[in-house]
């Protein structure tokens, strides 16, 4: 059953969830990433010049540059990033975006951008290797120093924060120069 469990989860974050992505080489190249918020996604550049293009990203490219994020995620890296989307920034409760980017609250905002960047290139079959490794969930350390933890719902990865609250990964393995984007339905916020 595990087995099965974890040969579905590869297959949906190698395919289906993550809108046709293609493995074109061992090396973990793409031969095409998935659109994103209605643009392409080009493994040649880093993941802030791709995230500027994502219509469903501009509350995250606003609170990288209010930051001042910029530099590190155009940096080598590599970087896997939970990239919420911006209607996930908008289930946060009225005003909490507005106040994050307030220039006397950029160590606040720092904290939760970088709580969703994980150093290394954790892509689909790295994550769920590590999720077979840990008998169904994965610990993931942080930028920030904080944890995440990755597991199985179903044909789903979920990524649970600090607080308890779950993030769905809705389009997987968007390869970048740096790192790979793992697209979430949830802001996830550190303890």
């Amino acid at each position: 059953m595990k087995k099965l469990m974890i040969a579905v989860g590869v297959s949906v974050l190698l395919g289906a969830c993550a809108s046709g992505t293609a493995m074109s080489d061992s090396g973990g190249g793409m031969s095409s990433n998935p659109m994103v918020g209605g643009a392409a996604m080009y493994p040649t550049k880093d993941i802030v010049d791709n995230a500027v293009n994502s219509k469903d990203h501009t509350t995250l490219v606003a609170a990288v540059k209010a930051a001042d994020l910029v530099g590190t995620l155009k940096s080598p890296g590599p970087f896997t990033v939970f990239a919420p989307t911006n209607a996930a920034f908008a289930a946060l409760p009225a005003g909490t975006v507005d106040t994050l980017l307030k220039p006397e609250n950029k160590p606040t905002l720092s904290k939760v951008l970088t709580y969703h960047v994980v150093p290394g290139r954790m892509d689909g079959p790295a994550l769920m290797s590590a999720i077979n490794a840990g008998g169904g969930k994965a610990t993931l350390k942080t930028a920030s120093g904080g944890t995440l933890i990755a597991t199985m719902s179903g044909s789903n990865v979920m990524v649970t924060d600090a607080k308890g609250g779950t993030a769905m990964v809705t389009i997987a393995n968007v390869y970048q120069s740096n790192g790979v984007i793992h697209v979430v339905n949830k802001v996830l916020l550190p303890g």
